[in-house]
């Protein structure tokens, strides 16, 4: 272990033998691309250049390799390549859940599922195929059908599944967040969408102890104008009853049996919204497509990850962030989802590994911060559990260190594929991740994906190699946001993404490609927060804190730290008479919690004179964040450019407290 922790970034940890690389997907793609176009290429790097030069043929290829059922008559793959704005596969017409039941098995598992009071259970493809039928009659009886807003409040559960599915057949939009979410941060996304239907547990159980959020569902329909029925699924108590204006999840199944059937959509229908929190303002309602979802994930999941046939793939993720949206899209290539409600770490951090070895899991996904608390506690896997069906291990939310990629091979398998990736909500995939045909190195993502022109910008826009850029795509995603919900314009789109670079997309991260081709991740360029594995934005807090009367101002900033450490210091200026004691300390923490969630609550509250803004009024998130990461007063803010330039202050000081944490 001791070894391991003292790895230099780079070190050669694994390389795939030829038996393995012989058993991937990745090498069956490339023998048909031989075999029916005529495509040979050396090496993946080959390939990832063909795939972002000739993007109409690449994905055409994803298309028929995976037997896509597209229906309609399209000229272009790709008839316009300009971004925002790009449009695929114009004139075709398919349907998620159709593509994904073609590689459902009525005789095996389609889903597994644990829960801290559910022991691991087999859903069968056929008990699938009827609970969606069902689901989706009961939507339909209700007036459900194309274009209509479906939300859900749930934890990931296979009923969440099921009502998903359900309401992709239907052409029906879904959207879901976590039952752990406070109420004003439901209602600011839901809202947005004016959705007719809620879907909503009772209550669920996390760290052993039950949160009831009946109240929640009540504030919901109260807030949602918009919502003509409320279904409730009877989870912490089953028992539970409806109230008036709602009905149970046994209501909305019952009736007589009926086919599930498929609406038959364009390639850019909507098929969900997700939720990615700007610094400022709403969250951004980022709306995705059917047919670019299908196809950036059958590539991702089928290609990138060498999801197989059959293969179960677990990633422990709540309702409310993208990889639960990425767990359910291995289905499209056959795929076992594998879903976990409840703390990963209760009652040990062994749970999840427990599970893995029960399930008999291919690919483990998680965070990065879990893996790391594995690593501190000392857990050792290899020892307590059967993991030789374990083929690859999954990490994302934000940089895996090089010390716990070490931990990995030490602890949990020497011979396993660690494939660390990233990626975002607005892609609902990976940028950068794995390839099962090239080798891992710590503290590295193995390569660009394919399909994905990603590259590293300097300041002037020029493409780096082998030293810290922006990361952009200069070429369309198929899975790209088709639109922001209520941006008629498409002016917070274009802000969002297309701003600093006309016509590229910048995504907000730091990357360093390497001479290889593999790829360094090193935190968020911009002010979005990082949390636990998880993104989220700056307004949220400030509402909850701001709203405190002892509170009149505050700015809150994540920082990536050595050895993968995360820290998130909030800024406070206090009301006059107010002091920062522990009663306040604990008032701002409690407020936090109950509005937003355990993650939003910041590692230390620090009182400042005053909080630094732009001429115009905006919160200097990111100049901050560079001081506190150690950039000059002069490289990250022109004196004219601030409100008040002695705001900055008080954060060119701290800086030396932030020094003193990192080394």
């Amino acid at each position: 272990m001791s070894g391991r922790a003292r790895l230099a970034e780079g070190a050669l940890l694994w390389e795939p033998s030829a038996a393995y690389r012989e058993a991937t997907t990745m090498t069956d793609y490339l023998a048909w691309l031989e075999r029916e176009r005529g495509l040979t290429f050396d090496d993946y790097a080959a390939l990832w250049r063909w795939s972002v030069d000739d993007l109409g043929e690449f994905w055409s290829s994803i298309v028929e390799y995976y037997e896509i059922p597209l229906r309609g008559t399209w000229a272009h793959v790709l008839g316009r390549a300009t971004m925002p704005g790009a449009v695929w596969f114009d004139g075709a017409e398919l349907n998620y859940a159709e593509v994904l039941f073609q590689r459902v098995v009525a005789e095996r598992p389609a889903i597994l599922f644990q829960s801290e009071h559910h022991p691991l259970r087999e859903v069968s493809g056929a008990e699938l195929e009827r609970a969606v039928a069902a689901v989706a009659a009961g939507l339909r009886r209700l007036g459900v059908g194309r274009g209509d807003r479906v939300v859900a409040v749930v934890p990931n559960i296979p009923e969440a599944v099921v009502a998903f599915l359900a309401c992709a057949s239907l052409g029906a939009i879904w959207a879901s967040c976590s039952p752990d979410f406070g109420t004003p941060s439901l209602i600011d996304r839901f809202a947005q969408i004016s959705p007719r239907v809620l879907i909503a547990v009772d209550g669920y159980t996390y760290g052993g102890k039950p949160f009831d959020r009946r109240s929640v569902v009540e504030a919901l329909r109260a807030e949602l104008p918009s919502l003509e029925r409320t279904v409730l699924i009877p989870y912490l108590d089953r028992d539970a009853t409806a109230r008036s204006g709602e009905m149970t999840w046994a209501e909305l199944s019952a009736g007589p049996p009926e086919p599930l059937t498929f609406e038959s959509v364009p390639f850019d229908h909507p098929l969900w919204v997700l939720y990615s929190s700007g610094t400022t303002g709403l969250p951004k309602a980022i709306v995705h497509g059917h047919g670019g979802v299908v196809l950036e994930h059958v590539k991702a999941l089928g290609l990138m990850f060498d999801v197989r046939d059959g293969d179960r793939m677990s990633w422990f993720t709540t309702t409310g962030w993208m990889m639960w949206n990425f767990l359910i899209g291995s289905m499209l290539v056959g795929g076992v989802p594998v879903l976990y409600d409840g703390s990963p770490g209760y009652p040990t951090l062994d749970v999840l590994w427990d599970m893995a070895a029960r399930a008999k899991v291919s690919l483990f996904g998680t965070s990065a911060a879990y893996l790391g608390a594995c690593m501190k506690a000392g857990t050792r896997p290899r020892s307590a559990h059967d993991l030789s069906s374990l083929r690859a291990i999954g990490s994302t939310g934000s940089p895996l260190a090089v010390e716990v990629f070490g931990w990995v091979y030490d602890a949990v398998k020497a011979d396993v594929w660690l494939v660390s990736m990233s990626g975002g909500t607005d892609v609902v995939s990976a940028f950068v991740g794995g390839s099962p045909l090239l080798p891992v190195h710590a503290g590295e993502l193995q390569a660009r994906a394919l399909g994905a022109r990603v590259e590293a910008f300097d300041e002037a826009g020029r493409s780096v190699v082998g030293q810290t850029g922006e990361l952009v795509l200069t070429a369309p995603l198929p899975s790209m946001p088709i639109y922001f919900w209520d941006d008629p314009d498409g002016a917070r789109y274009r802000e969002s993404y297309f701003e600093m670079f006309p016509g590229v997309w910048r995504h907000g991260d730091w990357i360093r490609i390497t001479e290889r081709g593999s790829a360094v991740i090193e935190g968020r360029s911009d002010s979005t927060l990082n949390r636990q594995g998880i993104r989220f934005g700056t307004s949220d807090l400030y509402g909850v804190v701001e709203r405190l009367p002892e509170v009149l101002d505050s700015l809150v900033i994540g920082l990536e730290l050595p050895g993968g450490r995360y820290w998130m210091p909030l800024f406070v200026v206090l009301a006059e008479g107010s002091l920062l004691d522990d009663e306040l300390i604990g008032q701002i923490n409690r407020s936090i919690r109950e509005s937003l969630s355990q993650r939003h609550v910041p590692d230390v509250i620090v009182a400042v004179p005053a909080i630094p803004r732009t001429l115009t009024g905006k919160k200097m998130e990111v100049p901050v964040k560079r001081l506190l990461l150690g950039r000059s007063l002069d490289e990250v803010a022109a004196p004219g450019a601030i409100a008040d330039p002695t705001a900055l202050d008080f954060f060119v000081a701290y800086a030396r407290v932030v020094a003193g944490m990192a080394g």
